[in-house]
């Protein structure tokens, strides 16, 4: 699981822009991301930096996850935590 767990951090990281230290270490809310990433514009940049993160993580470990909306209030220690229970739903 830790494999998956430094998978999802290391793809949604570059696909935002941001380093993982930034991200995870400050527990930015999906706000602060938007705020502070150059690549992200609106909300939907936002859900498509998920999805490719998800994409990868079907194509790279073999598991689909599917994620509930989340408000930009949000930690991403939040969203990383709904990630992993999908793909422990998975691996059960």
């Amino acid at each position: 699981m830790e494999q998956v767990d430094k998978y999802i951090r290391t793809v949604f990281a570059a696909s935002v822009a941001l380093g993982e230290e930034e991200i995870f270490g400050e527990n930015l809310t999906l706000a602060q991301i938007m705020a502070r990433s150059g690549k992200l514009h609106n909300s939907i940049d936002l859900m498509e930096a998920f999805a490719r993160t998800a994409n990868g993580l079907k194509k790279e470990h073999g598991v689909k996850v599917r994620l509930p909306a989340f408000p930009l209030d949000t930690h991403i220690s939040e969203v990383l935590a709904s990630f992993m229970s999908e793909v422990e739903k998975v691996a059960a």
